[in-house]
């Protein structure tokens, strides 16, 4: 069964060194966190608010010799008034039986106010 993954985090300016190293940093994260291998992902779509142009997400993505030949799609997130800025989220598409409920899904820096309900206790 494909389960999906998410996970988001921010950056404090828009530069490629920000964004690479936040994604790098989230997706280490999600990795970890899920027990990952790169062979059972479906694909992995990673978006950013449009306030980040510096640079593609995914290329952090791409610095993981292991996730060569994963499908990546970065996309412009809706620019929603309000909305939480410079901010990059991801969501994997990952084969895996574990139940919905135990998926970890990680959120970081600023955008851990994103999803109040699945902060630890």
């Amino acid at each position: 069964m494909i389960r999906g993954i998410r996970g988001a985090t921010t950056v404090d300016v828009d530069s490629e060194k920000e964004i690479l190293h936040s994604t790098n940093e989230l997706l280490k994260e999600m990795i970890l966190h899920n027990k990952i291998k790169a062979e059972e992902v479906a694909s992995v779509f990673i978006s950013a608010t449009n306030d980040l142009t510096s640079s593609f997400p995914a290329k952090a993505l791409r610095k993981f010799d292991e996730w060569k030949y994963v499908p990546v799609m970065c996309m412009q997130e809706l620019d929603v008034p309000n909305g939480l800025s410079r901010c990059i989220r991801i969501m994997i598409h990952y084969n895996t039986s574990t139940p919905q409920r135990e998926i970890q899904h990680i959120y970081m820096k600023r955008a851990i106010s994103l999803r109040p309900d699945l902060k630890e206790e």
